[in-house]
């Protein structure tokens, strides 16, 4: 696993040494991308220099610092953060909510979901009830959280049909935003899901495979529903350019059905 920068009283100079390495980028690079120096970089991560509040802004910009942890930038730099962390449920986030709602309804009847830093499911559409109807009740009381939910063995995977394949793709994704975001939480979630007993062959394997293969243009989720395999390739999208840390951290993952057998399936349901 990636060791992360911490603020832990540190100055802002360690911080954005830390960030820097860990993007693997040189002070030179640095000075160039930010229109600086690489005199004036070794300077302000030595502490010998305090930068202004626009250049800290202007380093995280290209050393592509959260939303989240620029505000500890900014705080450690002697500056009051900059990025608000709304509450989901506040007013002034009400057009956002709304809006997700209308996407994500609109995009039944296949299945999508929105998650926040945590993988706590924090807006779902029918597909998805769908999908995980059945599962043990106390993996579906709030807050819902979808690693957990597909990785859980008295959840979705005894349904997932290619498990170990699709267990190692959520895995490295979760290590990507590890990578990415300091967070303890996000690390401790790893662990626990990552330690939950994977059996020897996937729950699919030895059962009888559609006469025609299906060429999947990505690694597809297949999962056992109701008797039926239904195949979906997954897609995340986050929104650009955030000013919110809460908006910064969510993501709307979309499954898109791979095979017409699964899209037919689908839409006989919730006709």
């Amino acid at each position: 696993m990636t060791t992360h920068p911490s603020t832990g009283g540190q100055g802002v100079g360690p911080l954005l040494r830390a960030w820097r390495e860990q993007r693997r980028v040189s002070q030179l690079e640095l000075a160039l991308r930010a229109d600086s120096s690489a005199r004036h970089i070794s300077f302000v991560e030595t502490g010998r220099s305090r930068p202004s509040e626009e250049m800290v802004l202007r380093l995280a910009e290209h050393l592509d610092v959260p939303v989240r942890e620029r505000n500890a930038l900014l705080l450690a730099a002697g500056y009051a953060p900059r990025y608000p962390e709304t509450p989901l449920d506040d007013p002034a986030l009400g057009a956002l909510r709304e809006g997700i709602e209308r996407l994500i309804g609109g995009y039944e009847p296949y299945p999508a979901l929105v998650v926040d830093a945590l993988y706590d499911v924090v807006a779902a559409n029918r597909g998805i009830m769908t999908l995980v109807d059945g599962v043990c009740p106390s993996l579906l009381e709030p807050p819902l959280n979808a690693m957990r939910l597909a990785l859980h063995p008295r959840g979705l995977a005894p349904r997932i049909r290619n498990l170990r394949a699709w267990r190692g793709h959520l895995l490295e994704q979760m290590e990507r935003q590890i990578a990415l975001h300091r967070s303890e939480p996000l690390r401790e979630l790893y662990e626990e899901v990552a330690a939950y007993p994977v059996p020897e062959e996937d729950p699919g394997a030895g059962s009888q495979e559609p006469s025609e293969p299906v060429p999947y243009f990505a690694l597809p989720l297949r999962i056992e529903h109701e008797g039926r395999t239904l195949s979906f390739i997954s897609s995340i999208s986050t929104f650009n350019t955030p000013m919110d840390v809460t908006v910064a951290e969510l993501a709307i993952e979309t499954l898109l059905p791979a095979d017409p057998a699964t899209a037919k399936y689908l839409q006989s349901l919730l006709s």
